[in-house]
């Protein structure tokens, strides 16, 4: 897969991507990164905090978590139709009032483009993140997503984000 960054646009937003799990004990604003690639000949659009959290954080969550939502975007560029976009804003609000309610799971990226839309998470354990996504979910429709989990103690997929974008 061969990625061609664009795009890097710095934003400074209280709060932006992080849970409970990465407080911040200062003031501090936080930096987020909107940048966009092309994947394939479609935009990918990133969405992420420009920073690896403290050492005790990534120890807690060693679990990549990656929720995928695959959908017919040729129309649109490889983008989400607007009501496919519409619902999937539901989604990852609810889960990002989870949480900020808890400190199971933190998010890391998300990325849209090329008929993919995924939310990319590190967490505890794999159960603990299934609850909890059950409960946060449990009177919404069903969503057409897939989870799956990779073992990253070392958090090298967000680290290889943050490379990625590095500079560009």
């Amino acid at each position: 897969m061969t990625r061609i960054l664009i795009l890097t646009l710095m934003l400074s937003f209280l709060g932006f991507g992080k849970g409970k799990a990465q407080e911040k004990k200062s003031t501090e604003k936080q930096k987020g990164i909107i940048g966009r690639y092309y994947e394939n000949d479609s935009p990918v659009i990133m969405k992420f905090v420009n920073e690896l959290p403290n050492e005790n954080t990534i120890k807690k969550l060693p679990f990549l978590t990656v929720v995928s939502w695959k959908y017919e975007g040729t129309k649109n560029n490889g983008m989400p139709p607007k009501e496919i976009n519409e619902r999937m804003i539901i989604l990852e609000e609810a889960l990002e009032t989870s949480m900020n309610e808890t400190d199971i799971f933190t998010h890391a990226y998300s990325r849209t483009g090329n008929n993919l839309k995924e939310l990319v998470y590190y967490t505890t354990k794999q159960d603990d993140f299934m609850t909890m996504l059950n409960r946060t979910l449990e009177k919404h429709d069903v969503y057409p997503i897939e989870i799956n989990f990779y073992e990253d103690k070392e958090w090298t997929d967000f680290q290889k984000v943050l490379n990625d974008f590095k500079n560009k």
